[in-house]
């Protein structure tokens, strides 16, 4: 806090924004309560959910049709991948440039989580969205050069699919590309979802 001695001695106090470094030392603005409405904001902008799609039992490997891996020009099988945030496969686009990579989780997490809980980051762009007629949000880094955007579908109570576009070929694909086919993919992925149940 810094005071400041205005007219008529009396004294009157003005805050500081300040700013907080991210892990590879970007600074970002720390909240301040006007952040924290926007994040309430929304996170009420939000759709309801229009029905359950749980994702426990679902083999995410097999979430796409054969016909929708060769939309999404997928060329390698699927693999599942070390779980970081729940079950992952990685399904890699890698016969021709841009070489690029969608890495689906069934995340154990409700979608408010990336916007007011424990998920949020300041470093990262969080846009409310819907997918399919259910509740989502685009999250990326706004920062650098472009190399990822995840599509975060709130599919149940505590499920949240998230499907993640990779540049493997940098300087290709532009922040706004990587995020709609990271939606394109998540509005697939849904739709195969809402199919099995």
């Amino acid at each position: 806090m810094v005071r400041n001695r205005i007219a008529g001695g009396v004294l009157a106090t003005a805050a500081l924004a300040g700013c907080s470094a991210g892990t590879e030392g970007t600074p970002y603005p720390v909240e301040t309560a006007a952040t924290a409405a926007s994040q309430s904001a929304k996170a009420a902008q939000l759709p309801q959910r229009p029905a359950d799609l749980p994702l426990q039992g679902i083999d995410l490997c097999a979430l796409f049709p054969q016909v929708q891996l060769d939309a999404l020009k997928i060329t390698s099988l699927p693999r599942a991948a070390p779980e970081q945030d729940g079950p992952t496969c990685v399904f890699d686009a890698d016969g021709a440039e841009p070489v690029h990579s969608y890495h689906v989780r069934a995340v154990p997490a409700d979608l408010d989580q990336w916007i007011t809980g424990a998920r949020k980051k300041n470093s990262m762009t969080t846009e409310p969205k819907t997918i399919g007629g259910y509740p989502a949000l685009t999250n990326y880094r706004a920062a650098g050069d472009p190399a990822d955007c995840e599509t975060l579908v709130g599919v149940a109570k505590g499920h949240t699919l998230a499907v993640q576009t990779f540049a493997i070929t940098r300087g290709k694909l532009t922040q706004p590309q990587l995020c709609e086919m990271s939606a394109h993919a998540a509005d697939i992925a849904l739709q195969s979802l809402k199919a099995r149940n």
